[in-house]
């Protein structure tokens, strides 16, 4: 089995690949602090509730956490009896190399996200990954990485706000009745969902005028099917899309005999 774990900014995704299907996907807060043994008990747990075998013989990681990268390394050392492979990093293999300006760093779970949805939904298309940052990532006809857009995370404008302001409150992030609030929360609901609407929109827009043709546009991140509510915004949401993609990156990595 593949254990992948894509680690954001904020939370961390632990998935099991059996080879034919994901089996669970796990979410954990991310912490620098968290040692290897207390990954493991958590992990052992949660699959002991699902009833089946911890029967882990490869590791794949992402993370845009560097601090938590030597953990999940002795994790799986330890545990696993396995050396993971690191996206990312030089000795990761990927299909198809970015294409961005030299010394670019591009985030893991990018290229990740850009692999699965090539794999998914062709080149020309747009990934949009509502995470701690809001990531526009451009796809090109072979499958190669060739740039995008970092915005700033809807929860982070949301804390952001309210750490700013001290007498604007902290809100849930929800689709208000209407744009004009009559209440202080329905104020800030309302430029928070909205302003996200015309960002994405203004955003999708300008990437098909700068690339000059029609583009898919594929939603992902928790937060992805709350901006689709009858604005279609999306062709498509992918809940799974980081973590097919590090499946994929692994894949290839096997067949080149590079694991």
């Amino acid at each position: 089995m593949l254990l992948c774990i894509d680690t954001g900014n904020t939370n961390s995704v632990f998935s099991i690949w059996d080879g034919k299907e994901f089996l669970s996907h796990w979410r954990i807060s991310t912490d620098h602090r968290r040692t290897a043994d207390e990954y493991f008990v958590w992990l052992q747990t949660m699959i002991s509730l699902r009833h089946f075998d911890l029967d882990i013989d490869a590791c794949i990681i992402s993370t845009t956490a560097p601090r938590v990268l030597f953990n999940l390394r002795v994790l799986c050392n330890r545990y696993f009896n396995t050396r993971p492979l690191v996206v990312g990093r030089p000795e990761c293999l990927l299909p198809v190399a970015p294409r961005v300006d030299p010394g670019t760093k591009v985030g893991p779970d990018r290229l990740a996200n850009v692999v699965a949805a090539f794999d998914r939904h062709g080149g020309n298309s747009v990934v949009v990954d509502f995470g701690t940052a809001t990531n526009f990532d451009v796809v090109d006809v072979d499958g190669a990485y060739v740039g995008g857009v970092i915005a700033p995370g809807v929860n982070l404008s949301l804390e952001a706000l309210h750490m700013a302001a001290a007498a604007l409150p902290h809100v849930d992030v929800t689709m208000p009745e209407k744009v004009i609030g009559t209440n202080t929360v329905a104020c800030i609901q309302s430029g928070i969902y909205w302003g996200y609407i015309g960002l994405i929109e203004g955003l999708i827009k300008r990437i098909r005028a700068e690339r000059d043709m029609a583009m898919k546009v594929i939603g992902t991140g928790g937060l992805a099917p709350l901006f689709d509510q009858g604005f279609d915004l999306f062709d498509a949401i992918e809940e799974d899309l980081t973590v097919h993609g590090l499946r994929l990156i692994y894949d290839y990595n096997k067949e080149a005999g590079n694991v």
